[in-house]
């Protein structure tokens, strides 16, 4: 193979492999860190995935109606350093009554981003969501 076609090839796995850096997102774009939300319900889903893992729960609404609420969780090493393990995610589980402290979308959604999770049985997760990319 020819210098000319090994760099090319080069370039363009370099270019394909920093696609998924480009569909990541900074904190702040998405969720208003200026306020707060508390969702106390059931927890209906959890995922440990990367970039990021999400939780997702069947709250109540301020107006007392039921809804489905989802949740992003902060990166892998901060569940770590939260005492959160991907090996039993984080002892969260589907049907754990859960209160979620959280900042929320900016878009209005029922959807938020994770500060602080407490259990029925008094454990109390707090995340370390500093966002790399806040300036």
């Amino acid at each position: 193979m020819s210098r000319k076609v090994t760099n090319v090839v080069a370039l363009l796995v370099l270019t394909v492999a920093a696609i998924p850096a480009f569909a990541h997102h900074a904190v702040q774009a998405v969720f208003d860190q200026g306020k707060k939300i508390t969702v106390a319900g059931e927890i209906t889903k959890v995922e440990f995935i990367n970039p990021h893992s999400y939780i997702s729960l069947n709250g109540k609404t301020p107006g007392g109606k039921m809804q489905l609420w989802s949740f992003e969780l902060a990166g892998p090493g901060s569940l770590k350093r939260s005492g959160m393990s991907r090996a039993d995610r984080g002892g969260l589980k589907p049907g754990d009554p859960v209160t979620i402290i959280g900042f929320p979308a900016k878009d209005g959604s029922a959807f938020g981003f994770v500060n602080e999770i407490h259990f029925a049985d008094g454990r109390v997760f707090v995340l370390d969501n500093k966002d790399p990319y806040a300036n």
